[in-house]
């Protein structure tokens, strides 16, 4: 009996103890083992070792239209480096842009409009015109998030505008006082942060808030949990409390905190959840971190509130009596002492950051705590931050001051031999 004429459960097994170059060579003995090698059953468990293959951590793919092999010949491009690097879109005065990817569409803020462009499906090379313009802020949009059905901003105007995306049709939420510095969103939900010092919950069938959380700091970023049962704060750090909190969504409560000893000023600047018990944070205090919300609460002195002259604030006390102060799990530190603005992960082992000099993009693996790979797309003298990224399977996409970057690594793909 022929190597390929098993069945096919016991050549799974074989498989099963190949590395990723070994089935490639494999795939080159007949037509018939090429075309069973190439099934995405055989490189699940490869693939799910790599950088960026659409494999989570929980065995989620998020790429199944794409082959895992070809996935797994990019990852490599991923670890090494390897990649063609362009400057799609470029202006001249200098801006705040935001940025998110939906699918075949890349969404982009410039001063008060948001533009909705397309990326080609093959080479994901982003067509110059948008083919929709957000707009309706006074001012320039801070921060904006992107559900299947809606387009929600935060302007510098104070206002929040919810854009339906198919009868472009918008609907003003009006609360905040001062600019909307971050904004986040899921099935119907929606929380907003502000310079006002506020926490605002929102749902699609009032105007008006549900409900106001005083924060008493600047609030810089939210991030809502995949559960819905509860969202993150973090916030400037110019007084003396954490910066991030964890609250409870319907009760509008504080659930804990996470970390006590931030440096004054270590504002947290980006907030993502991983899984509804992980959340990974970045900001001024140059660190990325994981926390983990199932490790047991670390105990805390009653006599903080105390010291820390916050009897006034009832939502803070809250926080410090029930003495809920979680630690971090992880983190890795920015080698350059750089402001961390934004991170993004693949939901399994890769990391990307954007620092606050030349715009600098890391990669990283979560296994090693030193930096995989790093580019500067940056060559202006005047330097400027990575305001947002977001990355697919094969490219990745940077906001800067004055243009908008993207790494292919697609583009010098290395063949598994």
């Amino acid at each position: 009996m022929l190597f390929s004429q098993l069945p096919e459960d016991v050549l799974y097994h074989v498989v099963s103890f190949l590395d990723h170059r070994s089935l490639c060579r494999l795939s080159q003995v007949c037509k018939s083992m090429h075309r069973f090698v190439n099934r995405d059953a055989v490189w699940r468990k490869i693939a799910k070792e790599f950088l960026n293959t659409g494999i989570t951590r929980d065995g989620t793919d998020i790429y199944p239209h794409i082959p895992l092999k070809d996935r797994v010949k990019t990852a490599q491009n991923w670890f090494n480096g390897v990649c063609k690097r362009a400057s799609p879109l470029k202006w001249k005065t200098k801006l705040l842009p935001w940025l998110q990817l939906d699918g075949d569409t890349l969404f982009l803020s410039q001063a008060a409009n948001i533009g909705a462009y397309h990326l080609h499906q093959g080479t994901r090379r982003l067509l110059r015109n948008p083919f929709q313009i957000y707009s309706g802020h006074q001012g320039d949009v801070c921060r904006f998030a992107v559900t299947d059905s809606n387009l929600i901003s935060g302007g510098s105007d104070g206002k929040i505008l919810v854009h339906n995306r198919r009868n472009h049709v918008s609907l003003e939420l009006s609360g905040h006082n001062q600019e909307v510095n971050c904004i986040d969103s899921k099935d119907g939900l929606i929380i907003s942060g502000s310079r006002d010092r506020t926490v605002r919950i929102w749902t699609l069938t009032s105007s008006s808030p549900r409900d106001t959380i005083p924060m008493y700091d600047r609030v810089w970023s939210v991030a809502i949990s995949p559960t819905l049962s509860s969202f993150a704060t973090g916030t400037a750090c110019c007084e003396n409390f954490s910066p991030l909190l964890i609250w409870n969504v319907e009760r509008s409560a504080c659930v804990c905190s996470l970390g006590s000893e931030f440096r004054r000023g270590a504002g947290v600047l980006d907030i993502i959840f991983e899984s509804p018990f992980q959340l990974f944070t970045c900001g001024y205090d140059t660190f990325i971190r994981l926390w983990d919300l199932r490790l047991s609460p670390r105990k805390t002195e009653k006599s903080a509130a105390r010291r820390l002259g916050l009897r006034r604030n009832r939502v803070f006390q809250q926080v410090l009596t029930h003495q809920k102060c979680r630690s971090c799990v992880m983190e890795w530190e920015e080698p350059h002492d750089s402001t961390l603005y934004c991170i993004q992960t693949d939901g399994n082992h890769m990391i990307a950051s954007g620092s606050s000099y030349y715009g600098v993009v890391r990669i990283w693996d979560k296994r090693q705590t030193k930096c995989l790979q790093f580019f500067q797309l940056s060559s202006d003298p005047v330097s400027s931050p990575v305001y947002c990224l977001r990355f697919s399977s094969s490219h990745l996409y940077a906001a800067l001051a004055t243009a908008l970057h993207s790494l292919d690594f697609k583009q010098s793909p290395i063949y598994i031999r």
